[in-house]
């Protein structure tokens, strides 16, 4: 049993690895002998599967097996099939009239598998034996001619032509062989008498039965037999039969229940008629394990459980003795055929070839092999093998109960990345046994997702005079994938762009996607910039995708307020002059203000200090306008120094200051344009004179021209043509205040006839427009509001001409 359990495992690994879908599978038979020479060769190999020489190393060529030791090996030289161990049928086959071995070739450049079966072919290696060196028969003197005796059946391990074939008793006076040989039952040989026996002549008779089997160089085997001549009984049993025949069903037949019942009579009387039944002793010892005979009502019963699986059939010796001394018997033969019942279940084996399938393995690309096996024959034998749950794989049939489970849709692993098979085998019987077995199959990973970021666009604030180093935003992008195809690593995308290079301004983290400042930020000089920041996996071939990043400057108050000409520049004494007649809210100066920085860090205010006791004058807070409380008194000062105090709003709040004299004069005469009065030395003219000389004249030619083309496009132009003019604006805020950009200014100049109360109205250069509401100036201390402070709308762009004293406000919208 335990041979035959081998075997069929053998054969199971062997039609396991047959099952390859993508696989052409072929077969090649070749025979040997057994028991030739290690390095005997068994066949041109190469030449079977139609490949040179040449061609071996690069076909990757391979030889397996399920056997142990392996009996083969395959020169890889010359593509010769060669015996690499000692081969014994008998030992691999015992009982079996075919013995062959399965290998398998396995080519990997193409991929082919080849099916060799090697026939082994019996040579007469073993002569015949028999399990007794002695046979001992009792025959009465009595004994007529012609009376049989079963002589015992010799042994051969060899099968066909060289098993037993025949037996040859030594020449003698009293006996005679009689050889039986019935279709495939084995060759008997029967003692007959030849002539009576007289126990008085010769009592004891010496015999020498010898077994010659088939082979070209037949071997024998000899046992020695033992007459002992009885005195007496005369008649011996006769069975009703020589051959009995019976069935019984496996597994269904319950010990003690009864198979047969035979019948032998004997013409002697008393003793010598009373006949005893029993089971031969030798040579059947598995049958005495299995049945048991009733000596004296010849009932057969069965002792132990009948499997199909291990016997299909037995074959029974009785005998029949009387009781005469000495006493005399028959023989007959009970051949019991098992019929089978369908009580094995399909065993399943999963050989995998693939510890995993990519995603993108194509339709039929093989995984695992199945193979089924039920031991149990006919019907109950034929196996149904398919898929019960519903997956992208199907069983492809590659040789009889032998399957390739091969891909059968599109996988993906990012929706599915495992799949349990179900693989159900039933057989026909009646009922049908079924058995299930689960394959788990693991999808890989392929670089088939891009990294992905949540957001196309991404805006970052980020405050003015910020640290250099700091992080300042990190962008993060998510693959689907797994492993190195997941490894996502940032870097800026290269810009046509011919502004300043991002990689000047921030930093990026490859690994963690964190965005570091290399440089402080200044909003006065740049608002805001753009980038593209790009994530890279680390699949092969690589996948990208990108995100626009918005950089943008927040403002801080950085910048103090600036005074304007023609208060601005600094160490200068500046002095305005009023008449002692004039009214309460007579206009005395206007003072001028921006800031670089916007919104409220810009939103300027003016506060006048006075000297203690004296409150003749006030101060616009948003418009910086300063106009007499009163009118003056005799006890007032001849002379008022002012100082005037601009702050902003922010946090803290920065500020300017800016001195003024304030003269008192009587008449309209005293009154002189005033000019900044700096310091001269009373050394001779220098060169420092000319040079400022110079520069004065230059000014007020400018001035000139700009006047002149200031009245010709005033002339020319209509309100709709000026609303056009396009030059860099200032924003003007509710408290009159200005703000302005560092960068490249243009100054506009709009003078009155007056010119004690000139205006200077500066335009500098275009900058993006600031959170704040803007403010066309109608004159005096009065202003139109446009928004209220703060707006998160766009605010609306305007160029102010600030009017001056005497002359009605003009304003560019």
């Amino acid at each position: 049993m335990a041979a035959r359990r081998q075997w069929d495992n053998i054969w199971s690994l062997f039609f396991s690895l047959l099952c390859l879908c993508e696989w052409s599978v072929a077969q090649i038979s070749y025979s040997i002998f057994e028991e030739v020479d290690k390095g005997a060769a068994v066949g041109n190999l190469a030449k079977d599967l139609n490949l040179s020489v040449q061609q071996l190393q690069s076909a990757g060529l391979q030889i397996t097996s399920g056997y142990k030791p392996p009996y083969f090996d395959i020169n890889l030289e010359s593509g010769v099939l060669f015996v690499s161990e000692r081969i014994d049928r008998e030992e691999l086959c015992p009982n079996t009239v075919k013995c062959s071995l399965n290998i398998e070739a396995i080519l990997s450049n193409p991929r082919s598998l080849h099916r060799i079966e090697v026939v082994i072919n019996d040579i007469n290696d073993n002569a015949p034996s028999f399990l007794e060196d002695i046979s001992t028969i009792d025959m009465s003197e009595s004994s007529y001619v012609g009376e049989r005796h079963p002589l015992p059946i010799a042994h051969d391990p060899d099968v066909g032509a060289n098993s037993v074939k025949t037996y040859k008793l030594n020449a003698n006076d009293y006996f005679s062989l009689d050889i039986q040989s019935t279709g495939d039952q084995s060759v008997s040989a029967e003692l007959v008498l030849q002539k009576a026996l007289d126990r008085e002549k010769q009592a004891v008779i010496e015999l020498t039965l010898t077994a010659i089997d088939g082979g070209k160089s037949p071997k024998t085997g000899t046992l020695q037999i033992q007459v002992n001549v009885l005195d007496v009984n005369d008649n011996s049993p006769v069975f009703s039969k020589s051959l009995y025949k019976v069935q019984v069903i496996e597994n269904n037949t319950p010990i003690g229940t009864n198979v047969i019942t035979l019948n032998a009579t004997d013409a002697d009387q008393g003793t010598n008629g009373e006949i005893m039944y029993s089971l031969r002793s030798k040579g059947q010892d598995r049958i005495l394990e299995i049945f048991h005979i009733d000596p004296v009502m010849g009932v057969i019963t069965v002792k132990a459980n009948v499997d199909y699986e291990e016997y299909t059939a037995f074959e029974i010796r009785a005998e029949a003795n009387d009781k005469a001394q000495p006493p005399m018997s028959a023989h007959c033969k009970v051949l019991v055929e098992v019929i089978d019942v369908n009580d094995n279940a399909p065993a399943i084996t999963v050989t995998s070839l693939l510890s995993s399938v990519k995603e993108d393995a194509g339709v039929g690309t093989a995984i695992a092999l199945v193979s089924v096996l039920d031991r149990d024959g006919g019907k109950n034998g034929e196996i149904k093998c398919k898929i019960k749950n519903d997956v992208p794989f199907k069983l492809e049939t590659n040789y009889k109960n032998y399957y390739s489970l091969v891909v059968d849709g599109a996988l993906d692993r990012e929706i599915t990345s495992q799949y349990n098979v179900t693989v159900s085998a039933t057989d026909e019987g009646s009922p049908p046994l079924m058995n299930t077995t689960v394959i788990t199959i693991r999808v890989s990973d392929i670089n088939d997702n891009s990294p992905n970021f949540s957001e196309s666009v991404v805006n970052v604030y980020v405050k003015e005079n910020s640290k250099v180093g700091e992080i300042i935003k990190r962008v993060t992008a998510h693959d689907a994938d797994t492993d190195r195809n997941s490894q996502v690593r940032y870097s800026f995308l290269e810009s046509n762009s011919k502004s300043v290079p991002v990689s000047t301004m921030v930093n990026i983290n490859a690994e963690t996607g964190d965005i570091i400042s290399l440089q402080s930020f200044n909003y006065e000089e740049l608002k805001s910039f753009q980038f593209k920041v790009q994530a890279t996996d680390s699949g092969v071939p690589p996948l990208s995708s990108n995100v626009t990043v918005n950089i943008l400057i927040l403002d801080e108050n950085d910048n103090n307020p600036t005074i304007l000409a023609p208060y601005s520049e600094h160490g200068s004494v500046n002095s305005e002059s009023i008449l002692y007649s004039a009214e309460a809210g007579y206009f005395v100066a206007k003072i001028r203000a921006v800031d670089a920085d916007s919104g409220y860090n810009a939103l300027l205010s003016y506060h006048l200090s006075e000297p203690k006791g004296n409150n003749l004058f006030r101060i616009g807070t948003s418009t910086g306008e300063i106009r007499t409380k009163r009118r003056m008194s005799d006890n007032d000062l001849k002379t008022h120094p002012l100082v005037v105090l601009v702050s902003d709003n922010g946090e803290p709040s920065l500020s300017a200051t800016v001195s003024i004299d304030v003269v008192v004069v009587e008449s309209t005469a005293e009154i002189q344009t005033p000019f900044r009065h700096v310091p001269v030395k009373e050394d001779s003219f220098s060169d420092l004179n000319l040079y400022l000389l110079i520069a004065i004249v230059s000014v007020s030619v400018i001035f000139l021209l700009s006047l002149i083309t200031l009245i010709a496009v005033r002339c020319h132009r209509t309100d709709g043509t000026f609303s056009g003019y396009s030059a860099p604006m200032i924003t003007t805020h509710p408290d009159g205040s200005w703000s302005y950009s560092k960068a490249t200014q243009q100054y506009d100049v709009c003078f009155s006839s007056d010119t004690l109360k000139s205006d200077v109205v500066v335009f500098p250069a275009p900058f993006p427009p600031v959170d704040g509401e803007l403010i066309s100036i109608n004159g005096g201390d009065t202003f139109t509001r446009t928004q209220t402070l703060p707006n998160k709308e766009k605010v609306r762009c305007f160029q102010p001409l600030i009017p001056v004293k005497g002359i009605p406000p003009l304003s560019v919208f």
